[in-house]
C-alpha cells in the first residue's frame, strides 16, 4: 500500500501514532515512550520511529513502510532552539512536517473555528485561533516554565516532602506518602530529582491533587498556586481567542476545573477530537495540499 500519511503525537510522557490513508481514515494506531525534543532529542527520534512502525504493524502493514509516508508530527519543545531541524533531518518519512503538541491538539479539538485549548499535562502550554490566526502562551518547558503542568507540581510535591522532613512545614498525608516511597531517606529523593526528566516529576501529580481533593494542607498548597499560573495564562490566551470557548487537555484536564477561575470553568467545552486526530488532520491537509488530491 503506497501513499499513507501519519499523525503524530509526541510529548513529554508518551509518543502516539495514527497510520492513515490520504482521506484521514485510520488504519492504525502505535504508541512509544516519551517525545519531548527539547529535554532528549535523540529520544525523541527512537520514540516517534517506534510509535510510527508500531502503528503500521497495528494495521497490519509492513512496517518498513514508513519510509514512504508523509508525516506531521505535534511534538512537545518545538517553540525553542533549533532541535526541530535536528529532529526533522533524522527521522525515516518521506515527507515530515513538524509543529508544536498544541497545534495538533487544538485542530482536533475545535476542528478549524475559533477558540482556544489549555494543554494540562507533564508541562503547560496554551493556543487560541481568531480569524485563522494562530497564537501561543507557555511551552517553554520544565527549567523555566510550564507553570501549573504535573512535573511542576510534582517537583513541588517532593520539595514539600524535604520541608516536611527537615520540620520546616509541617507533615500531611501527602508528604508522608512520599517520604514512604523512599523509606524516609531524603538523599532517596534528593538522587531521584538530580536523575529524573520532567515525566519523572509527573507522575507525582495525580497524588497531590486527590490528596488536595481529601483536603490535604501542603497537597491545596501546591494545586493552588499551579492553579493560580493556570489562570493568568487562561486570561492571557482567551484575550487571543476569537470566541468564547476552552478546552482543558492533557492529563490534568480532568483535575483542574474545580480549582480554575468561575469566569473559566464556564466557557470549558468538551473537545472534539483529540490530537492525535488532529495530526492525522493536519497530515491530510498537507498531503493535498502538496499533490492536488480532493478531499
Amino acid at each position: 500500500m503506497t501513499d499513507l500519511i501519519l499523525g503524530i503525537d509526541g510529548g513529554g510522557t508518551s509518543c502516539r501514532a495514527a497510520v492513515a490513508r490520504p482521506d484521514g481514515s485510520i488504519l492504525g494506531r502505535g504508541k512509544s515512550g516519551a517525545a519531548n525534543i527539547l529535554t532528549d532529542p535523540n529520544n525523541a527520534i527512537i520514540s516517534i520511529a517506534e510509535a510510527a512502525r508500531a502503528a503500521y504493524r497495528d494495521a497490519g502493514l509492513d512496517e518498513a513502510g514508513v519510509d514512504g509516508a508523509s508525516a506531521f508530527l505535534g511534538l512537545a519543545g518545538t517553540n525553542v532552539g533549533d532541535l526541530t531541524r535536528y529532529v526533522h533531518d533524522r527521522l525515516p518519512f518521506r515527507h515530515t512536517d513538524i509543529d508544536s503538541d498544541g497545534l495538533i491538539a487544538l485542530q482536533g479539538a475545535i476542528g478549524d473555528t475559533d477558540g482556544a485549548v489549555a494543554i494540562l499535562g507533564t508541562g503547560s502550554i496554551y493556543m487560541g485561533r481568531k480569524n485563522d490566526v494562530v497564537r501561543y502562551v507557555g511551552g517553554w518547558g520544565f527549567t523555566v516554565g510550564d507553570l501549573g503542568g504535573g512535573a511542576r507540581i510534582g517537583h513541588a510535591a517532593l520539595q514539600e516532602a524535604l520541608l516536611a522532613h527537615d520540620g520546616v512545614h509541617p507533615r500531611s498525608g501527602l508528604t508522608d506518602a512520599i517520604l514512604d516511597e523512599f523509606k524516609h531517606d531524603p538523599r532517596g529523593i534528593v538522587e531521584f530529582a538530580r536523575l529524573s526528566k520532567p515525566g519523572d516529576f509527573g507522575r507525582y501529580a495525580p497524588l497531590v491533587f486527590t490528596r488536595a481533593k481529601e483536603g490535604d494542607p501542603q497537597a491545596i498548597a501546591i494545586v493552588t498556586a499551579g492553579a493560580a499560573s493556570v489562570n493568568e495564562s487562561l486570561d492571557a490566551i482567551m484575550a487571543l481567542a476569537g470566541a468564547p470557548r476552552l478546552c482543558l487537555l492533557g492529563g490534568l484536564a480532568p483535575l483542574y476545573p474545580q480549582w480554575l477561575s468561575e469566569h473559566h470553568r464556564a466557557i470549558l467545552v468538551e473537545a472534539e477530537a483529540d490530537a492525535l486526530t488532529g495530526a492525522v488532520a493536519l497530515a491530510a491537509k498537507g498531503y493535498r495540499e502538496r499533490t492536488g488530491a480532493a478531499a
